[in-house]
């Protein structure tokens, strides 16, 4: 049995950065997101967002993909949106995503960081979080890629 204490703070947005994820539909779409990282055998410590994109603090089970874990989320989730109309106006996710590995130390911290997401997103546009974030953990990054 491999013993692992791999944090991932995940990142990623609706296609085009649509404000599609509309306040009153979130809570359902989160548990339903949780479940789904629960199904994989993983552990979510938090997740919240916006309009445009989520935040995701989880760990993966050791026999996981990063990729193919993010891809499950977004797949069945997008499935999911589709059939409840609970966002009538998503399409679907952006392609890419950003993943950052964590401390476990720091996990309390960004805990507060993702709860506090619509506090934020007021003084602070996606792109500029993003860019910081990058910067952050020393990311080369494209720009093309940001918009």
């Amino acid at each position: 049995m491999p013993y692992t204490q791999i944090i991932y703070h995940i990142v990623f947005s609706t296609k085009k950065r649509e404000r599609t994820l509309k306040f009153e539909g979130q809570e359902e779409l989160f548990k339903y997101i949780w479940g789904t990282i629960k199904n994989k055998k993983s552990h979510l410590y938090r997740i919240n967002g916006v309009e445009d994109h989520l935040h995701i603090l989880s760990s993966l089970h050791p026999t996981i993909c990063l990729s193919n874990f993010i891809k499950d989320i977004k797949v069945s989730s997008s499935i999911w949106i589709k059939k409840k109309n609970i966002f009538p106006f998503f399409e679907s996710w952006q392609e890419g995503y950003a993943a950052f590995t964590c401390s476990f130390k720091d996990k309390e911290n960004l805990i507060k960081y993702i709860i506090s997401q619509k506090e934020h997103h007021r003084n602070v546009s996606f792109r500029e979080e993003l860019i910081n974030l990058y910067k952050e953990a020393e990311i080369q990054y494209d720009e093309k890629y940001l918009f």
